[in-house]
């Protein structure tokens, strides 16, 4: 049977990158888990991690055996969740990677229901880009991530989906709202423009799309807070790509205005929301699943503008 300290030590080693950094961070002294890292290594014959400049790193068996330790973890939180649900305590915790953009509709309503109907049950919200994010699943950091237009993984499984376009939000007045037509990338040669960094899923979609259309667009602001994107726009500077929905207030308010764009691959942008393949989620986690897939505005169905099309 593997030995359970052994597993938390090294995954603590990998995941801190160092030794003596793994073992400041659970307050013991570094040669217990060199002890316990040697000794695993004798019982299985095989080398579990090691070094490279100044940390550590895992091989492919170290790999493999963190792999099992957060499996089997997650099994354990399952089971002690489902127990707890037995007995009708609605308690534990939830944590969720999400994108800035997906923000004001989570902590608009659904998050407030959910907190208010299941007072026992603690939610970590972390902020990340999609890259960000779905490492974070992958290492167990979370248990639930919400992506905007990720890439394909078949190590995630996506719980819901719905079609998103990423559009071009200008100022009300913009002469580009007189073209009344799909734009393209070429259209915005005379604008400023803002971009998200590329970790984030917007950004990576425009990148691909500029790829493809051999354009190169130059923007007079990077940034990674979509907060920063629409105050860029609100305040008439220039244009930037965003969901509809990520603006709805702002459109609502007549602050901002939304163009389709010309580009398939931009036009079947979804919002996910996904967990760890073969991962099964707590109680906790499940329940703030369906909360959130019945309450977002970005899950309940596609974008407002597709529906209107269909009307």
């Amino acid at each position: 049977m593997l030995n359970p300290r052994a597993l938390a030590y090294l995954n603590e080693v990998i995941r801190r990158g160092s030794l003596r950094r793994a073992a400041a961070h659970l307050n013991i002294d570094p040669s217990a888990i060199s002890r316990q890292l040697k000794q695993l290594e004798e019982e299985l014959g095989v080398r579990v991690c090691e070094r490279y400049g100044g940390g550590m790193r895992t091989t492919a068996a170290g790999k493999l055996l963190v792999q099992h330790f957060h499996a089997q973890r997650s099994a354990e939180e399952a089971v002690l969740s489902q127990l707890v649900a037995l007995q009708g305590v609605a308690r534990g915790e939830v944590r969720i990677a999400v994108g800035e953009g997906f923000i004001a509709d989570l902590i608009d309503a659904p998050m407030n229901a959910f907190m208010n109907a299941f007072p026992g049950i603690e939610v970590e919200i972390r902020m990340a880009g999609v890259n960000e994010a779905m490492s974070l699943l992958k290492d167990s950091e979370v248990d639930l991530a919400l992506l905007y237009a990720p890439p394909v993984d078949p190590s995630l499984y996506c719980h819901i989906e719905t079609r998103q376009p990423l559009d071009l939000i200008v100022p009300p007045d913009h002469p580009l709202l007189e073209l009344m037509r799909p734009l393209t990338l070429r259209d915005l040669a005379n604008w400023p423009l803002a971009l998200m960094d590329n970790p984030f899923g917007m950004r990576q979609m425009v990148n691909m799309v500029a790829h493809q259309e051999r354009v190169h667009l130059k923007a007079r602001l990077h940034t990674n807070s979509v907060a920063v994107l629409k105050n860029f726009v609100r305040s008439g500077i220039g244009v930037t790509f965003m969901p509809e929905l990520t603006v709805a207030d702002e459109i609502q308010r007549d602050e901002i205005r939304h163009l389709p764009l010309s580009y398939p691959i931009m036009s079947e942008a979804r919002a996910q929301i996904v967990s760890l393949d073969g991962r099964e989620l707590s109680v906790a986690a499940q329940t703030c699943l369906t909360h959130l897939s019945q309450g977002m505005r970005f899950f309940r169905g596609d974008a407002p503008r597709l529906l209107a099309e269909q009307a």
